[in-house]
């Protein structure tokens, strides 16, 4: 039996990885605690940590999940950017989800952007209290506008789809283009000077962090709306909050935030929120927050926990490589997941 250190447990966990786990050989210790250094303790006597994007995973925790006997890293979430993957090396394999359901995000990120240009959530609101004025709910055609993607890997190609079926034009920005895709590449200035709408389906690395700061900003369009389904700290918080005042940015459609650790899934409604510029966000009439929920459905709950189990297993029972591992022995996490044909160490 492999013993799993479930960290970061929520409701909604429990029943697909129960049911992909129980019946193979794995059993998950289920705690609500968020992985840090604090509650690395946790997990001793376990074979392995399942963490989610906003537990730490940085070189003291791994240092002491080793010291404990922790041989894997199972992140049920495609980014790793809370994981120094790194360090890890030589002590701890690192396993992720990267493909889990791309049209969940994909679709959530269109749901975002059709319920704030079209105002449903004000309609909502108003119709429940019996108003119903149509002042201040006028949006625009979503047909002959121009949206820019930016990264075009699964997620950022269904999205384009998306954008397609509603007669858009779409440009996209990725330093790897998808060749013969029929997708128009432009560099990142010409996407902001042309786009409507921008959309966010990169990972988070140095070279992205903050890529949406005040410089950028000021090449957008005026009326500009911008979507991240991503990762928070994409977009620099307080240079948004500046283009949203100063009328520059139209709207923004956020699923993810920068600070997000501490107040994204949890149930904060009876307390006073610490974060004063997530307030200051929220507070605005033309910025909608969802609690990066757009992995949310069954489909993708299913998926995670069936291929979180499965790397589980690979690791722990197969001599070669499992296909998920994260490594840097080639100096590269991506460059390592082309080449490697074995287990990163």
């Amino acid at each position: 039996m492999i013993k799993v250190a479930f960290y970061d447990t929520k409701p909604y966990d429990r029943q697909s990885f129960e049911r992909f786990g129980t019946t193979r050989g794995v059993q998950f210790k289920y705690l609500e605690a968020k992985l840090c250094e604090d509650t690395a303790e946790l997990a001793r006597g376990c074979d392995a940590v399942c963490v989610f994007v906003n537990d730490t995973v940085n070189a003291a925790v791994i240092d002491r999940l080793y010291a404990l006997g922790v041989r894997l890293i199972a992140l049920r979430s495609a980014g790793y950017n809370n994981v120094d993957v790194q360090h890890a090396f030589g002590k701890i394999h690192v396993v992720h989800v990267p493909a889990y359901s791309p049209y969940a995000v994909a679709e959530h990120a269109m749901a975002l952007l059709l319920t704030s240009v079209r105002r449903i959530h004000k309609a909502y609101n108003r119709t429940r209290e019996f108003n119903f004025s149509l002042n201040g709910l006028t949006g625009f055609d979503f047909h002959g506008k121009t949206a820019g993607v930016i990264g075009t890997g699964k997620i950022g190609r269904i999205f384009i789809d998306i954008c397609r079926g509603f007669g858009m034009n779409v440009i996209a920005y990725d330093p790897f283009p998808v060749p013969d895709s029929g997708i128009e590449y432009v560099e990142p200035d010409e996407l902001y000077s042309r786009s409507d709408i921008i959309s966010l389906h990169c990972p988070l690395t140095g070279s992205t962090r903050h890529m949406i700061g005040a410089e950028a900003i000021s090449k957008m369009k005026k009326g500009v709306v911008i979507v991240n389904t991503s990762r928070g700290a994409l977009i620099d918080a307080e240079a948004l909050l500046d283009g949203i005042k100063a009328r520059k940015i139209g709207a923004a459609c956020l699923d993810v935030y920068e600070e997000e650790a501490d107040v994204f899934f949890e149930d904060r409604s009876g307390h006073i929120l610490d974060d004063e510029l997530l307030s200051r966000l929220i507070s605005m009439p033309n910025v909608i927050v969802t609690s990066h929920q757009a992995f949310l459905t069954e489909e993708a709950l299913g998926n995670i926990a069936e291929t979180t189990v499965n790397n589980i297993l690979s690791c722990f029972e197969n001599d070669g490589a499992c296909d998920n591992e994260l490594c840097y022995r080639c100096g590269s996490i991506e460059k390592c997941k082309k080449s490697r044909k074995e287990k990163c160490f």
